[in-house]
């Protein structure tokens, strides 16, 4: 007989930057009195099958098979027919996925931080941000991978709800809750919609260049997700090659460096081939539904801030209702110089704007 249990891995020691943050963020001496003490790092991986001991003999210890889709749970169809795939991680057939994450160790007495990344993103995302602010605030800090990106399972659900389920199951699980959450774009959208339905678990909420609205108008995100499916790369090249050749590709649809390095921090190998590691088929099957957000009549009641980038059109003063009308409490701050990722464009300043939120 199987059944789901958490694998844990255990490493020790510093994390290092993705390519996604562009520089690094000098840590400046923490103000809890640890003086700058590296953060324990704790990193969670996704579910897999075990044996349990059973009346026939079978060796528990034997290793697990490998994951894959539930007989009753239909594959995604493949919306794009050509180019490059996706990386084939399964989820199990329950609604809440087992999300991998990676936990920075602090004072437990106060409210975690939690961040959570946005479309086409992961949790290394926030690397640098979340050593210096664990280091900085002396509190514990989580970084995850949402279903269908970085280390966490694919899965052809991609609502809202689903998303903030899978958040539901691990927050309590890791002993987090009440916890500050801190989401970008998509990430943000799921981080609001977490702290409508389950204000127990939020202790305060920043949402990062996003409201609850719809953003279909002003992304671009569909026409990205045209370009990558259509990338063909040959196999059994070298990776740095391969990266050339996407960018090449990428770049006759998508002018901005920034964003296609972005884009091609999802291009991984996979037994001899390239593959976005990113499920672009659900992604593509519910973008409208990403760049909605689910309705709502409740409100939030806890503190909120709405943190902007000064060049970004993702927030119009014509959210503002909206924004006033779910968070009560919400205060909108602007980062200037400062695009729709914010934490990229202008590291400082937005942790600067966290810690003022906090104190």
């Amino acid at each position: 007989m199987l059944s789901w249990a958490r694998a844990w891995r255990l490493p020790y020691g510093g994390l290092e930057l993705s390519r996604i943050c562009f520089s690094r963020v000098p840590v400046a001496p923490s103000s809890s009195g640890r003086s700058g003490a590296e953060p324990r790092s704790v990193k969670g991986t996704r579910w897999e099958a075990v044996h349990e001991p059973s009346s026939s003999g079978a060796d528990p210890t034997a290793p697990p098979p490998p994951l894959g889709p539930a007989s009753s749970q239909a594959a995604p169809p493949n919306l794009f027919p050509s180019g490059l795939r996706s990386a084939p991680i399964l989820a199990p057939s329950s609604r809440s996925v087992p999300l991998s994450y990676k936990l920075l160790d602090g004072e437990a007495a106060r409210p975690a931080l939690v961040f959570l990344h946005g479309l086409f993103g992961c949790k290394t995302n926030f690397n640098s941000i979340a050593k210096a602010l664990a280091q900085q605030t002396g509190r514990r800090v989580l970084t995850v991978d949402a279903r269908n990106h970085g280390d966490s399972p694919h899965s052809p659900d991609m609502s809202y709800e689903a998303m903030s389920q899978d958040l539901q199951d691990l927050l309590p699980q890791l002993g987090l809750v009440p916890c500050v959450l801190i989401g970008h774009s998509m990430g943000g959208k799921t981080a609001m919609l977490l702290a409508l339905q389950r204000p127990d678990l939020v202790e305060r909420l920043v949402a990062v260049d996003i409201s609850p609205v719809n953003t279909t108008s002003i992304s671009d995100f569909p026409a990205y997700m045209a370009a990558m499916k259509a990338i063909d790369i040959p196999e059994k090249v070298s990776r740095s090659f391969a990266r050339k050749l996407a960018d090449k590709q990428l770049s006759s649809l998508i002018q901005d460096m920034a964003v296609r390095q972005f884009l091609l921090t999802n291009l991984v190998e996979a037994d001899g081939r390239f593959v976005w590691r990113v499920n672009l088929d659900a992604l593509a099957q519910h973008v409208d539904e990403i760049l909605a957000f689910p309705p709502r009549q409740e409100s939030y009641p806890g503190p909120t801030l709405f943190l902007l980038g000064g060049n970004s059109d993702f927030v119009h003063p014509s959210h503002h209702p909206e924004i006033r009308r779910l968070f009560p409490g919400a205060q909108i701050q602007t980062v200037p110089d400062a695009g729709h990722w914010i934490h990229a464009d202008r590291p400082q300043d937005f942790m600067a704007a966290i810690r003022g939120f906090l104190a």
